[in-house]
């Protein structure tokens, strides 16, 4: 006997959006130079939530002159004076978490039980770790009185929002550093609302500067010749991009680019383990994050077996409202990502694999996409190299642990790895073998500030989190 769930939605009436929303400049919001707006809509439901400033050239300028003036008082103060603004911000965001869990979901699409449970922790708990490293920065491991930068240039995604935010914020001004943040055109919302919390906080003006916009704001930002330090987390093809603008100039950058990230299954596995492991790879986030295990690699042996499994486990999962707490897979973010995914899984089935997608029915507003497994894929397929960015799982198969590993690194990407095993050996000898930044053992997606975060080859370089993630901004 199966039970149906009825709907359990939390209460959009705990955040208040306003109708529009400036640039945060200097500690104000401020309207953009040009006057020019655009509009953020909810991806499940295509309404149009606010209308938000797009900012120029000369308001990344007037940012960027904000942060600089501000950058002298600011890393002239003791560690433990800016780890003091820092578990502020911290215990803000824990305060507030709910808000911001449904404005998340809200602006980006995923699941009411992501942003409330993953992002959010994660968010505080990131200005907590570099709060407690603001005043020990001699003991980091670069020599003694490690020096601030300047001013960092940060250009974050829409697929975590806030989470990248506090991933960039919160070293940089632990460090000593300045900021001027563009968060992504279809996501502004949680970072405006975080530039509250800064005011909250009372933190110093122009410490922190948020300047929304497309794709030539951030252009502008990264730049800018007053920028010391350049942050980005996005597209491989934005990255070459950032690369080739900041060649040649005394800027520092880090690059958190793609990733195709393998999901290797041995013969020993646990199955019922690593089936959830697979849907935590692939489906979180409705699959829009780079480190997704989205080449599925399974020992031969137990292939059938395993995907009868997957199979069964993915005709449970519940897709829809992202504000009802059963929604496992929400929207896609934008029509755009939509149409991406849509033309990326047609090849596959153009190219030959066979694809699979339990019974579905897709609301009738927002964008939706089914999750989606192919099977008969070989390495020469579209969906195995490139990027997709959605809830679709590549299936392919090996033989041996050497195989496992030539096809896992078989990729221009090298952002993450799982392998699942019950055997410790052939766990540590496979993941040294594995050319990816991270790589998790019978879990996946598991985050922590704790841990450093980051790329090989088209994946990007430079680590994020833990003692590494001073580095970006530290003039060592």
């Amino acid at each position: 006997m199966s039970f149906t769930y009825a709907p359990a939605l939390e209460s959009r009436a705990v955040v208040d959006i306003a109708p529009s929303y400036g640039l945060f400049i200097d500690g104000e919001f401020t309207e953009a130079t040009g006057g020019k707006v655009f509009k953020t809509v909810s991806p499940s439901s295509e309404e149009v939530l606010s209308e938000v400033a797009q900012g120029s050239a000369e308001d990344v300028d007037r940012a960027v002159k904000a942060a600089r003036k501000a950058f002298e008082k600011w890393s002239a103060l003791p560690g433990s004076e800016r780890a003091k603004y820092l578990f502020r911000i911290a215990r803000i965001i824990q305060e507030r978490s709910r808000e911001l869990a449904v404005l998340e979901t809200l602006d980006n699409g995923k699941p009411i039980k992501e942003t409330r449970d993953a992002d959010l922790p994660l968010v505080a708990a990131h200005f907590f770790y570099y709060a407690g490293w603001a005043d020990k920065l001699d003991h980091a491991g670069y020599g003694a009185n490690p020096r601030p930068l300047g001013v960092a240039g940060q250009v974050i995604p829409w697929n975590f929002p806030l989470l990248m935010l506090a991933w960039k914020i919160a070293p940089a001004l632990a460090t000593g550093n300045t900021v001027v943040l563009k968060p992504a055109e279809t996501t502004p919302l949680s970072a405006l609302f975080f530039a509250d919390i800064c005011r909250q906080a009372g933190l110093p003006k122009g410490v922190v500067n948020i300047v929304t916009g497309d794709g030539t704001t951030g252009a502008a930002l990264v730049a800018h010749e007053d920028v010391n330090k350049v942050a980005f987390t996005g597209s491989t093809a934005v990255g070459k991009a950032i690369a080739r603008t900041v060649a040649g100039s005394d800027k520092k950058l880090t690059l958190e680019l793609g990733g195709k990230g393998a999901n290797i299954v041995f013969d020993d596995a646990p199955i019922d383990q690593a089936v959830e492991g697979i849907v935590q790879g692939i489906f979180f986030n409705q699959g829009q994050v780079c480190c997704a295990g989205s080449r599925l690699l399974v020992q031969e042996s137990i292939q059938d077996e395993l995907l009868d499994s997957l199979k069964r486990r993915l005709s449970t999962l519940r897709l829809g409202d992202p504000l009802d707490k059963n929604t496992d897979i929400g929207a896609i973010n934008s029509a755009e990502q939509l149409a991406r995914i849509t033309e990326l899984a047609d090849s596959g089935e153009a190219e030959g694999a066979e694809r699979w997608a339990p019974a579905c029915e897709l609301p009738s507003a927002g964008y939706w996409f089914a999750p989606t497994l192919f099977t008969g894929v070989t390495q020469a397929h579209r969906i195995a190299r490139e990027e997709i960015f959605g809830p679709v799982l590549s299936v392919l198969s090996f033989r041996t642990p050497a195989e496992a590993v030539a096809k896992a690194n078989n990729s221009q990407y090298g952002l993450s790895a799982g392998i699942w095993t019950e055997k410790g050996s052939r766990m540590l000898a496979v993941a040294s073998k594995l050319r990816a930044g991270v790589v998790w053992a019978n879990t996946f997606n598991k985050f922590d500030p704790t841990s450093p975060f980051g790329g090989f080859k088209e994946s990007g370089f430079g680590r994020e989190g833990g003692r590494h993630g001073l580095e970006a901004y530290l003039d060592v």
